[in-house]
C-alpha cells in the first residue's frame, strides 16, 4: 500500500532515502527481520553519528546521518511489504526521530560555541519545522484515495491495536508520543487550524513544504558537518524557522480551505 494515491504523488525532497529504503526492506522481505528491527537500527546509525562528532570525524558523521535517514525509509517500506501496519512501529520511529533530533543538537552544542539557550530555541524549531510538514502532509494522505491512514490529522486518544500488536505497547508509545510532540502539534494547528479543510495540497506546494521534512534537514546538517560549518547549524535553524509563516501564508491565501 502506497501512502498516497498516484494523482497526489509529489517530488518530496526530504524522502532522498526511499529508494534505498525500498531495496533494503526487498532483501529483508522474506526474512524474520521486522519494522521494528529497522527502527532500532536507525537509531543505531543516528548514535554513531553522534560519536563521530565527538570526535571530530564530521564527514563520517554526516555519512551516518545520512545513512540513518536512508534506513529510516526502510521500516515503513518493510510494514507494507509485510503488509503489517503498526501503530507501535509508528510511534516508536516518530519517538526515536525526536529524541535523536535532541541528541544531535546538544551535541553540536556541546563541540561548538553555540549557547545552550540558542540550541534549545533551534531544536524547538526543527521540531515546528517538521511538525509543520507532518501536518499538511497527513492531511493530504487521509484525502488521497486509496492513501495510508495509519497517520491521523488529529490524535486524541490511544489507537486499538492493529493485528499482531500489543494494545498496551500502543497505549505506552501513543501516551510518550503526545507529551513529547503534543505541544509542536497544538502550535501548528493554532496557527493553521482551518489547514484540514482543503481539499487538496497541489503537489508543487508540497515539494516546497518538504524543505521541511526531516530528511532534508538532517541532509542540511549532513552537508555543513564536513563543511566545518557546525558554529552556524545552530543558527542557520534558529532563521530556517521563520520560513513557517511564509508556507502558512501561501497555503492561506493561495490554497483557502
Amino acid at each position: 500500500m502506497s501512502k498516497l494515491a498516484a494523482q497526489d504523488k509529489f517530488l518530496d525532497l526530504s524522502d532522498y532515502g526511499r529508494p534505498f529504503g525500498k531495496f533494503f526492506a526487498n532483501k529483508l522481505k522474506n526474512t524474520r527481520f521486522t519494522p521494528i528491527h529497522v527502527t532500532f537500527l536507525f537509531g543505531v546509525s543516528g548514535l554513531i553519528a553522534i560519536y563521530c562528532i565527538l570526535q571530530g570525524h564530521y564527514f563520517f558523521a554526516g555519512f551516518f546521518i545520512v545513512l540513518k535517514s536512508a534506513i529510516d525509509a526502510a521500516d515503513g517500506e518493510l510494514a507494507r511489504l509485510k503488509n503489517t501496519p503498526s501503530y507501535v512501529g509508528r510511534y516508536l520511529d516518530s519517538v526515536f526521530d525526536i529524541v535523536l533530533n535532541f541528541l544531535f543538537f546538544m551535541t553540536i552544542c556541546y563541540v561548538s560555541k553555540t549557547t545552550f539557550g540558542f540550541t534549545i530555541l533551534a531544536f524547538i524549531g526543527i521540531q515546528l519545522q517538521g511538525t509543520l510538514y507532518n501536518y499538511y502532509y497527513v492531511i493530504l494522505r487521509n484525502k488521497s484515495v486509496g492513501g495510508d491512514t495509519t497517520s491521523k490529522i488529529f490524535e486524541y486518544k490511544s489507537p486499538r491495536a492493529l493485528p499482531g500488536e500489543s494494545q498496551k505497547w500502543v497505549d505506552i508509545l501513543f501516551r510518550i508520543y503526545s507529551i513529547v510532540y503534543g505541544t509542536f502539534d497544538k502550535i501548528i494547528h493554532a496557527l493553521d487550524p482551518e489547514a484540514y479543510k482543503v481539499k487538496t495540497f497541489p503537489n508543487w506546494f508540497m515539494t516546497l513544504l518538504s524543505v521541511y521534512g526531516l530528511g532534508f534537514q538532517l541532509l542540511i546538517i549532513a552537508v555543513m558537518l564536513p563543511l566545518h560549518l557546525i558554529e552556524y547549524i545552530v543558527p542557520f535553524f534558529i532563521v530556517y524557522t521563520l520560513f513557517i509563516f511564509v508556507l502558512i501564508g501561501i497555503r492561506k491565501i493561495i490554497l483557502p480551505a
